[in-house]
């Protein structure tokens, strides 16, 4: 690892924790912010976090082939719409670079499945993890054995 950020930032730190304690109580289902934070790790290329994230939802007792069928969400049956929906969402959020933003169909389906607060803090959720796979990336955080 490049550097310890959370020992040398350590503010910062306990307030990206703060967000992670607001997920948790925010309403919004457990396994839903899980695979957001799956799939949002996958895309930025975070192996630390597709490591944590996959560890957690084994344990939580998440199905292999969920764990496994989030990269290829799509084309698998694995997931609600829901999920599916929380998924689009992610995708064109973390990829904001590659579109115009986030689109009126991905927001809308995600409004079919979440109310307005649930909304809130999926955006929380996946505005988060892209912000932990940036500090991990940057700074080589390996997984851990």
């Amino acid at each position: 690892m490049r550097i310890d950020v959370a020992a040398l930032a350590p503010e910062a730190y306990k307030a990206m924790l703060g967000l992670e304690r607001y997920l948790r109580s925010s309403g919004l289902p457990t396994q839903v912010v899980e695979l957001v934070k799956l799939r949002a790790s996958q895309i930025n290329g975070c192996a630390y976090c597709v490591h944590m994230h996959s560890s957690d939802m084994k344990k939580a007792g998440e199905p292999d082939e969920r764990i496994w069928g989030v990269a290829a969400w799509r084309e698998t049956p694995s997931f609600s719409p829901a999920e599916r929906a929380a998924l689009a969402l992610t995708e064109e959020a973390t990829r904001l670079a590659d579109s115009a933003g986030v689109s009126d169909e991905a927001w809308g389906e995600a409004a079919k499945y979440f109310d307005d607060t649930q909304l809130a803090a999926l955006v929380v959720a996946i505005s988060t993890i892209n912000a932990w796979n940036r500090i991990a990336v940057t700074t080589h955080k390996e997984p851990e054995a």
